[in-house]
């Protein structure tokens, strides 16, 4: 067997493999259907159609002296919750937050007066303050806290959160 056919060979079998490529990827012709996207006019009527505006404005002047809704929201976050929690865990210091998703990650650090290091995940859940959207996690070097330890420092953030609601409300 001479060195060209062995190349010739080698192409023949490199072309197939090619054609077998491109036929896997629909090259050749086959019948495609056409994608029928519709046009700005129809997505704008449609979305007017939802809403049952009709073209209408939705307010009017008066809706600026309407109540607004609860002031203590950072985007779907209790404020209050938020800076009670970063008070009572002081003494952690803070690594990430994200206001927006709710997440405060701590690491270990001693309460004072205390003697067991801890490290906390504050999740916040919903504008509302209540107890139901704090989830408080917290952990030592031994693995996870006392269920008694969160639950008291859970009480202490709700409590001090009130307090500052309280406060704003009086100003």
């Amino acid at each position: 067997m001479n060195e060209r056919s062995t190349v010739s060979r080698a192409m023949i079998g490199a072309g197939l493999v090619a054609v077998m490529l491109l036929g896997a990827c629909g090259w050749g012709g086959g019948a495609r259907k056409p994608v029928n996207t519709p046009t700005n006019d129809q997505i704008q009527a449609d979305i007017q159609e939802r809403e049952g505006r009709r073209g209408r404005a939705a307010g009017s002047i008066f809706d600026l002296f309407k109540p607004r809704g609860d002031q203590g929201q950072i985007g779907a976050v209790n404020k209050y919750i938020w800076d009670a929690s970063l008070e009572v865990l002081n003494f952690l210091p803070v690594e990430t937050v994200d206001p927006f998703s709710g997440v405060i990650s701590t690491g270990y650090g001693v309460p004072p007066g205390g003697g067991q290091a801890y490290r906390a995940t504050i999740l916040i859940t919903d504008p509302a303050l209540d107890a139901r959207s704090l989830n408080l996690s917290l952990q030592t070097r031994n693995g996870p806290a006392a269920a008694s330890t969160v639950r008291a420092v859970e009480d202490a953030i709700l409590t001090r959160a009130r307090q500052l609601r309280a406060r704003d409300s009086r100003i």
